[in-house]
């Protein structure tokens, strides 16, 4: 037998020794992935407007260790740091109170009952029903007992818990202290799978402006959305990663996110570190350039709050609440600003207070009036229905079974486009209208209009950017609502502007078509996309410069667009829009359309309602210079004022001050520029 014994460790030894030895010795490589920094956002003329502020932060990594062994280092680890017990749950509670009672917890189910169960359950489901039920008979004065230190070894642990194998979790990373910090760094030894490391905010260095379409990221503790689990996943982030959830942040995650860094751990058999091998730094992510001008950004936003609150000040102005501006390059489709602001009530305080809502420029939509009747002469002229030197007579129409139908004034004489333009005549966009249509208006007749018409409008109009998505780089655009009736008579509504809803962003891009010729631009927010570099303030690298991108040209004769330019131009100069834009102070040459429309309240308090209210909207497009036209601009004031008209034209004021705070800070920098020339 001592001879077998002697031959048997000779085999182990000589024959199979080396095999053993390699086992023994076998190490497994492990890649662990860290997340770094996103990209920032600097506006055009290169401010900081979105960056990242570092921070203190502790995590755990879980190597494949036991319960136990997670509960010995958050042990430990509770010792060094303070971590309030928020997220710890009732059950996670009841698992703790298990634990540091096995006893008690053992004596909540008889023999009795475990021998009963044992007769109908074997294996893991005896051991479930065994434990649910001594789950079911802790009681809230047992989970009294449990000490703030017991809660704060439990939270830590939950935190441990909270992800996945081979992933570092936060334990924690709102205010970890120095000193904090500091004793975790050096206890890192005793503390398996628990770091310190660096974590990073999102820092806005312009307050609320812009926030609703700068968009959100998630934090650590929500990670990747559930819906979109699979799509990240499959891109390599990790299940705890921050992404991007609205608007910028999420339209250009991809490029904000970064290249994680990826460090190698080879663990030995007993899963032990044995030692670790940088394989990438990683990047922060990419910087992102915006097309908007802050400096400008913020002064119309300052002049739709005085403006928006001026108004309120006036009878019959209940549901105002709402104004939006936006100013873009029509020669490259560059949005300069994207300014909205809501006057509500803060539910918390109770306060009026306002808001920012950039957001609506994209994802309301209403009837803006007589802004679109530039579209509507066009429209004739493509269809054949009017030419330039087409004459019609302003006078009320009476259809039969009808109201009557006319422009704000009786009777406004014999036009052509340009004079209804100037006058913003509704009888001159009917006549129009009825003549696309395939029908002939005779004095309390009926209408027989060719329903094809509707489609025919909104074709055309599609063309300047009206309802339809102008392309805009962010997610959310909406294109308005149709109206819902087919009758013949709502073509004329449509004609006018009354009757299909548009964003504030699509008039700007109808303004920018109007002004550049016929080329409709697609609106866009980024202008470049720059490498991250380490100094702060500056910027890298251009990764990617945006070019302008034209969507549709216009199909138009000589002569067309020039005769609805002049129109423009006449609105300011002796029309509709003079009393706002003529004096000596102008020297920029604006142009432009105002627009009123009577329309139906669908603000925060139309429930309290039982038919919307009947509103007026008031709108205003535009562009200057008429000549060589460089920015172009929109706005809207939804729910302006209920009853008659008479009130203030709160749309000309925010244009006219917007384009001459555009034309201002222009002038104002070409001096800067020229007075650093001259001292250098």
């Amino acid at each position: 037998m001592f001879s077998l014994l002697v031959l048997r460790l000779g085999i182990v030894q000589i024959v199979h020794g080396e095999d053993y030895k390699r086992e023994i010795e076998k190490t497994e490589d492990i890649i662990i992935s860290h997340s770094v920094p996103r990209g920032r956002m600097f506006d055009r003329n290169a401010n900081v407007i979105v960056d990242n502020t570092p921070k203190n932060a502790i995590t755990y990594t879980n190597y494949g260790a036991s319960q136990k062994e997670m509960f010995e280092v958050a042990e430990r680890l509770a010792q060094l740091i303070e971590l309030q017990p928020n997220k710890v749950q009732e059950r996670d509670k009841q698992d703790y109170w298990i634990k540091e009672n096995p006893k008690l917890a053992k004596a909540k189910v008889s023999k009795e009952e475990r021998d009963q169960l044992g007769d109908k359950l074997e294996g893991k489901e005896l051991d479930k029903e065994i434990y649910d039920l001594t789950l079911e008979r802790i009681t809230k004065e047992e989970l009294q007992e449990l000490t703030e230190e017991d809660l704060e070894i439990l939270a830590i642990y939950v935190a441990f818990n909270s992800g996945y194998a081979l992933t570092p979790q936060i334990v924690k990373n709102e205010g970890v202290t120095d000193e904090e910090f500091a004793s975790v760094s050096e206890n890192l030894q005793y503390m398996p799978g628990v770091d310190t490391t660096t974590d990073w905010d999102r820092k806005y260095a312009f307050g609320n402006t812009l926030q609703t379409i700068l968009g959100n990221v998630t934090d650590t503790n929500e990670g990747i959305p559930k819906e979109k689990l699979d799509y990240y996943l499959a891109r390599d982030y990790n299940r705890n990663d921050r992404v991007g959830t609205s608007y910028l942040e999420a339209q250009y995650e991809d490029v904000l996110h970064g290249q994680k860094a990826k460090e190698k751990n080879v663990t030995d058999k007993a899963g032990n570190i044995v030692s670790t091998e940088v394989v990438s730094e990683g990047q922060r992510g990419k910087d992102l350039v915006l097309t908007i001008d802050m400096e400008l950004q913020l002064a119309v936003e300052e002049i739709i709050e005085k403006h928006l609150l001026d108004a309120k000040k006036i009878p019959n102005t209940g549901f105002l609440d709402r104004a939006f501006a936006v100013l873009m390059d029509p020669r490259t489709g560059e949005v300069l600003t994207m300014a909205g602001k809501q006057y509500a009530r803060n539910e918390k305080t109770g306060q009026m207070e306002m808001r920012d809502f950039a957001a609506g420029t994209i994802n309301t939509s209403y009837n803006v009036g007589s802004s679109v009747k530039g579209a509507t002469i066009l429209t004739g002229f493509q269809t054949g229905a009017i030419t330039p030197n087409t004459y019609f007579l302003d006078r009320p129409l009476k259809i039969k079974d009808t109201p009557l139908k006319g422009s704000y004034s009786n009777n406004l004489g014999t036009l052509n486009p340009v004079g209804a333009l100037r006058l913003s005549s509704n009888v001159y966009m009917f006549e129009t209208a009825i003549r696309i249509g395939g029908g002939r208006y005779e004095y309390d007749k009926p209408l027989n209009l060719n329903l094809k018409a509707y489609d025919t409008f909104r074709d055309s109009f599609s063309q300047f950017g009206l309802g339809t998505r102008t392309g805009i780089d962010l997610p959310s655009e909406q294109i308005g609502f149709k109206g819902e009736s087919s009758k013949p008579g709502f073509i004329l509504d449509l004609s006018i502007g009354q009757y299909d809803t548009y964003t504030p962003m699509q008039l700007a891009q109808y303004a920018s078509t109007i002004a550049n010729g016929g080329n409709r631009i697609q609106a866009h927010l980024v202008k470049e996309i720059r490498e991250p570099i380490m100094e702060n303030e500056k910027l890298g690298p251009v990764f990617e410069e945006i070019q302008p991108k034209i969507l549709n040209r216009l199909d138009l004769d000589p002569g067309w667009m020039e005769t609805v330019q002049k129109g423009f131009r006449e609105v300011v100069t002796s029309g509709t829009a003079r009393s706002a834009f003529t004096n000596m102070t102008i020297d920029y040459l604006p142009a432009g359309k105002t627009g009123t429309a009577q329309a139906f309240y669908d603000g925060p308090e139309r429930k309290n309602y039982d038919a919307p209210p009947s509103v007026i909207n008031l709108s205003f497009v535009g562009y200057a210079p008429y000549n060589n036209p460089e920015v172009a601009i929109a706005v809207i004031v939804p729910y302006a004022y209920t009853g008659s008209s008479g009130y203030p034209s709160t749309n000309l004021k925010i244009s006219r001050d917007s384009l001459d705070a555009y034309f201002n800070l222009k002038k104002r920098r070409e001096d800067e520029k020229l007075t650093e020339i001259n001292s250098n």
